[in-house]
């Protein structure tokens, strides 16, 4: 047998991974399993339960609460005020 025969005889062996990539199929597996996984993690990250659109949410909400806490103290010294002037002005 030639040298030719047996590369030959050798590429009819070998898979499609193998030949395309040049990959065996449990390292082809291995690392597609690796990929999938770290998509799913990142996919969580950004849509799961604990992720970076509802820290964005919480975000705006805290500082809409915190709008609202000062417009509350603002119209709490107002009514405060008003309070202590018609107190004086009962007391006289």
């Amino acid at each position: 047998m030639s040298k030719e025969e047996l590369f030959e005889q050798y590429e009819d062996k070998q898979s499609i991974i193998q030949r395309y990539l040049g990959l065996s199929f449990s390292k082809f597996s291995l690392l597609l399993i690796l990929v999938l996984s770290i998509g799913v993690y990142i996919g969580l990250l950004l849509y799961g339960e604990n992720s970076l659109q509802v820290y964005m949410g919480l975000s705006d909400y805290q500082n809409h609460l915190q709008t609202e806490i000062e417009r509350l103290k603002a119209e709490n010294a107002e009514l405060q005020r008003e309070y202590f002037e018609l107190k004086e002005i009962s007391a006289k």
